[in-house]
């Protein structure tokens, strides 16, 4: 049974995964757009309110995820991002680190660096922090 819920996490997170966009560096401009570049060239972040934003940045001998949202400036926002290893193909992935960031407006959070030669994803979840129906959660394509 539990190797059942645990295929059915990883073809959720596959899913979700397959939506999300593979950035490495995400900026916001003045004019609200957001748009970021890697060495291996450009890569943007579009601004749909409530709708996170999530990357990694390598750091040092390892990396961090990071992930922002857009919002309202009266919302009360929340933004948790997560790093997630996996040891084995098939096998669950396991938080190795994680952020959270509750402000008014738009927000951001970054993990606490990890260094791992596990198969690794972020995922983050945000949105209106005292509605945990409207939050919604993107993950990166496992790295």
């Amino acid at each position: 049974m539990n190797a059942r819920i645990a295929a059915l996490m990883v073809a959720a997170a596959g899913i979700t995964a397959a939506t999300a966009l593979p950035a490495s560096a995400v900026t916001v401009t003045a004019a609200g757009t957001t748009a970021g570049t890697t060495g291996a060239g450009a890569v943007s972040c579009t601004t749909v309110l409530n709708q996170p934003c999530v990357w990694q940045e390598k750091d040092g001998g390892g990396f961090v995820g990071i992930a922002q949202v857009s919002a309202e400036q009266n919302q009360l926002t929340v933004v948790k991002v997560e790093v997630r290893t996996q040891r084995a193909w098939g096998s669950p992935w396991v938080p190795a680190a994680s952020a959270t960031t509750i402000t008014r407006g738009s927000a951001k959070a970054i993990t606490p660096r990890v260094v791992t030669e596990d198969l690794k994803m972020i995922c983050a979840t945000a949105g209106p922090a005292l509605e945990a129906a409207q939050q919604v959660t993107t993950c990166t394509y496992p790295f």
